[in-house]
Formats: structure tokens, sequence, C-alpha cells
């Protein structure tokens, strides 16, 4: 059965320049971060400096308008940075971008070197169709805190993604709770990538389409199809 991906009117509302585009992958093969998936992270932090040319991430037109939406549904965006901008300030720093899995770094990789939110979701573990809407404030996300698994909730009126299980990552896309995150067994995921004006749906879709070469030339063999911006 096919994933579905619902955006709410209220969001809508909340964002009318939002855009997601969907990357579908089946048959990867994952594992542990190697010399090449460290070497796409240090390309793509690479691109990003030559982007930027000496400003800060947020100074970024499309990191400007991701903070403007963050800061409409009541989040302060200096404190919880969309992923993009995070990826992008750590990559810029000494230590340099995490290095957690062969899949997560691809990702993380086209999320830095086009700063751009980029998402991935074990389709494995997703319930039911997945849905981008303001949270009343019941929906359960579990994480985990000092060790042990805990349940969250979300703030009434803020954006999160959930599935029918529950929110699957807060804040937009601030944080991705560990039931639907991408793991070394993953072998079926979906990839979202989130733009607002001023992103144009061409590059969007430049940062589909290099994602999909990736994944192509990280799994052999691996089905991926790309679900059209909308």
């Amino acid at each position: 059965m096919p994933l579905t991906l619902t955006v709410s009117d209220e969001v809508r509302a909340l964002a009318p320049g939002f855009t997601h585009l969907a990357v579908e992958a089946r048959g990867l093969v994952n594992g542990p971060s190697s010399e090449a998936s460290s070497a796409l992270l240090d390309d793509a932090a690479r691109r990003l400096a030559i982007r930027l040319d000496g400003r800060a991430p947020h100074e970024d037109p499309h990191m400007a308008a991701w903070r403007a939406v963050y800061t409409a549904f009541g989040s302060k965006p200096s404190r919880t940075r969309n992923s993009a901008e995070a990826l992008a300030k750590r990559a810029l720093a000494d230590g340099g971008l995490p290095r957690v899995n062969a899949l997560v770094d691809l990702y993380n990789a086209i999320s830095v070197a086009h700063l751009i939110p980029v998402g991935g979701e074990d389709l494995n573990l997703v319930r039911g169709g997945m849905r981008l809407l303001r949270a009343t404030g019941e929906e359960p996300f579990v994480t985990v805190a000092a060790g042990e698994e805990t349940v969250e909730h979300p703030d009434a009126g803020e954006v999160v993604w959930c599935d029918d299980e529950g929110v699957t990552c807060r804040r937009w896309n601030w944080r991705q709770g560990p039931r639907t995150r991408l793991t070394e067994e993953t072998v079926d995921a979906i990839f979202l990538l989130e733009a607002l004006d001023p992103m144009t749906a061409d590059a969007l879709e430049a940062a589909a389409a290099e994602l999909a070469e990736s994944l192509e030339r990280l799994s052999p063999g691996v089905s991926v199809t790309l679900h059209p911006a909308r």
C-alpha cells in the first residue's frame, strides 16, 4: 500500500509558500558510515561555505524564511533551529558534521549542500499515512531522555509530522523521534525535502535528483520514485 503524505489547511495557511517533495526508496542496503559517506559530508560542507560566502546560515534567505515560519507558530528559531540550519551550523564549526550511518550521512549531505531541510523515515516503521499538521498538544511523541524511553507532547499549535501512532518529528523538522528513524537495518525509506519561498521548484527538484543519484550509488538495484513537489 503506497504511503500517503498530506499537509493540513492550517499549515498551508501558516506558510502559503511551503512545498515538499518526497523521494521513496525501496531495496536499500544501509551500513555504518564509510569513507564514501564521509567524503559526501565533507564535500557538502565545502559547497555550503561557497554558497554562504562568509555569511552565517541564518542570513541565507531560505533559512530566514524558515525562521519567520517558526516564529509564526510560536517557536524561538534561535533555540529550536530547523534541521538544515542546525546542520549547517555544525558543518561550519570545528567539529564538523556527525557521522551516523551511510543513509543518514547521505541525506544530511544533501541538506547541507542545498541548505534545505531533509528528513528520512523508515517506511516499514511508519504506521498509516504521514500528516503535517498543527498539534492539539495531546499527540504522543516517543523519545529517549537520560537513556530511558519517555513520552512527550508537542505544544498546542506546534507544527508536527505525525503518523497513525503519534508524532514522528516535532517543530516541523527540528527533532525526529527514534521510532521511525533510519538504522543500518532499514531497507525501505521515504525522504522528505521541504522548501519555502524563495527556494524555487527547480532548486527543490535538483536537490531531490541528487539525492536519488546518491541512493542509487549506495544501493545498486534500489527502486527510487520521486513524488513531485506540490
